[in-house]
């Protein structure tokens, strides 16, 4: 009996080792909007294609992530929506409990551009009735993997040229991938400097379905 409760706890070790490398839970948020090539997600981590090989090796060898082949390139994605939910438990619960993390994130961005804590639901409705744009400044292809209800692709990179599309006479809501993503962050430093309402909302579509809330895809 005692060797088959070591194997019980041995099992569930295999996914907390896959867990236990800060470059594997970032490729694990990288997934989390959508399916991707290893050399994309490298180039997002910021490591070689080797390296992230290998790292997407022991998330496969754990059943935390899949693979399907397309044409010569092998395509990463999260082997379904709990392992999303995994990721947002674990970030949650060390932002919670670790003081250097919080510290960390109070200087992602200032307080008066943080949306974090305002009610979720009210942001949607506002954002049906028109009264707040939602702005999504992922890649147009993490967009159309899974976005917020009413929100409108506009990539960070395309911001500064486009605008002139975004109207000025309602406060404006920016997203991208969640707590850990600056994306968002350059983006209402943007718009503020032009001049526009703009808020940062650290949720992410991660966060936004682990919530219960709903997320769309498709254009």
């Amino acid at each position: 009996m005692r060797a088959l409760k070591d194997t019980l706890y041995e099992q569930v070790a295999r996914v907390a080792k896959a867990l236990a490398s800060p470059k594997r839970l970032e490729l694990l948020e990288l997934l989390c909007q959508g399916e991707k090539a290893v050399e994309t997600l490298a180039a997002s981590a910021g490591i070689s294609v080797k390296l992230a090989s290998a790292h997407l090796r022991e998330l496969r060898l754990a059943r935390l992530v899949d693979t399907r082949k397309d044409g010569k390139y092998v395509l990463y994605r999260l082997a379904d929506a709990s392992v999303a939910d995994l990721w947002v438990a674990l970030r949650e619960q060390a932002q919670e409990r670790l003081v250097e993390l919080q510290v960390a994130l109070a200087s992602v961005v200032d307080h008066a551009d943080d949306l974090q804590g305002v009610d979720r639901k009210s942001i949607l409705k506002r954002a049906k009735a028109g009264e707040v744009l939602i702005l999504d400044v992922r890649a147009t292809e993490e967009y159309e993997a899974g976005h917020l209800p009413h929100a409108q692709s506009l990539p960070v990179g395309d911001l500064r040229k486009r605008l002139a599309e975004i109207p000025k006479d309602v406060p404006v809501v920016a997203y991208c991938r969640g707590p850990f993503c600056f994306m968002a962050k350059d983006a209402v430093k943007l718009l503020r400097s032009r001049g526009y309402q703009a808020f940062h909302l650290r949720d992410g579509v991660a966060e936004w379905r682990a919530h219960g809330l709903p997320v769309e895809a498709g254009s």
